[in-house]
């Protein structure tokens, strides 16, 4: 008999919205000091996971043993989670934040299907997916809006939709695999008041870079400097006697538009 289907995803704690983000004047990075919430793509990530039934198992990683968002995912339905917090990981970038994350996937036991958002709120990189995948050595299906098993003679097949710039593409591949989704592509469900409670009482592991074998990371990037967007400028008014479109053709020509 086929154990339970293993289902892993990736749950970003991010800097509530309600406060106003801060900036640590002297290293430039983000202070997370505040309160925290789910990742608006991973809360899509954990819907895609339910969907496709089986066990669902959160891992995260947060600064000071932070647990919060990751409770409301554990409230969305996922069934426990394991948190890497370690002081050496401040400052982490994309690639080091995917080697302790694939190390967190490898500790939960082997993966059907590991799950990302594609970008996170806070950070916009696009690549912990690929990277996860590239060392977890599973292949990856990218810009998913939604995913289906299907039950083959030989095994189960992952289908998604690809999104791309002309449409979409539909992709398939066999299973354990890596699958990223799109912020938006599915609405997360709405969590009980019985399901809030019960998420309290649902196993969280938080272990250090010690507990899954890895060494502290070596500064991978620095931010130099920090500006402020600069305000955008008031647009042209037209008043239209007739001849707007002339006005609209020249702005196209000067864009190389036409």
């Amino acid at each position: 008999m086929r154990r339970p289907l293993k289902i892993v995803v990736c749950a970003k704690q991010t800097p509530d919205p309600e406060f106003p983000p801060r900036l640590d004047p002297l290293t430039r990075r983000l202070v997370r000091d505040g309160p925290v919430t789910l990742d608006d793509a991973d809360a899509a990530g954990i819907e895609v996971g339910l969907r496709l039934g089986g066990d669902v198992i959160l891992v995260s990683m947060a600064p000071g043993g932070e647990v919060a968002g990751v409770r409301k995912g554990l409230a969305l339905g996922a069934s426990s989670a394991v948190v890497v917090s370690d002081e050496a990981m401040a400052g982490a970038d994309a690639l080091a934040t995917a080697r302790a994350l694939a190390a967190a996937v490898r500790r939960v036991g082997p993966a059907d299907v590991v799950i990302a958002g594609t970008v996170s709120v806070d950070g916009y990189t696009g690549v912990l997916a690929s990277q996860l995948a590239e060392l977890l050595g599973l292949p990856a299906l990218t810009f998913a809006r939604g995913a289906r098993l299907d039950a083959l003679a030989d095994g189960a097949v992952l289908r998604a939709e690809r999104e791309t710039e002309q449409g979409h593409d539909e992709v398939e591949c066999a299973l354990p695999c890596v699958l990223s989704v799109m912020t938006g592509s599915v609405t997360p469900r709405y969590p009980s008041y019985k399901a809030i409670v019960e998420a309290r009482s649902k196993p969280v592991e938080v272990v250090g870079l010690a507990d899954l074998g890895l060494a502290a990371p070596a500064v991978g990037q620095e931010v130099v400097s920090v500006a402020a967007a600069p305000v955008r400028a008031a647009g042209e008014v037209v008043d239209d006697e007739g001849r707007g479109h002339e006005r609209i053709l020249d702005l196209l020509v000067q864009l190389k538009v036409v």
